[in-house]
């Protein structure tokens, strides 16, 4: 169950396998499901608003902290454009 949960946001906020479904699929997801007109903005406003009363719980990923001090080379993804890249309109 947590995984098909998983799945879904990945594929509505970041369009994870967005290819893997047709036009008429993700047409007909959004009808029974609507999106806000400013979608990817508010889905960050509301992570937001759900974090910072508690900037502590942020801390940052201990994989991404790890290879940050080992590679000098690496460069973290940025969540925020991810969403705002994703291949959904809005």
């Amino acid at each position: 169950m947590i995984a098909l949960v998983t799945a879904g946001v990945e594929m509505d906020v970041l369009s994870i396998a967005y290819g893997d479904y047709s036009a008429a699929e993700r047409s007909a997801a959004v009808r029974a499901h609507p999106r806000t007109v400013h979608f990817k903005e508010d889905i960050i406003q509301a992570i937001y608003d759900g974090i910072k009363r508690k900037p502590e719980t942020t801390f940052g990923n201990l994989k991404a902290d790890v290879l940050a001090d080992k590679d000098p080379a690496f460069c973290s993804a940025d969540f925020w454009s991810a969403i705002r890249g994703s291949a959904w309109s809005g």
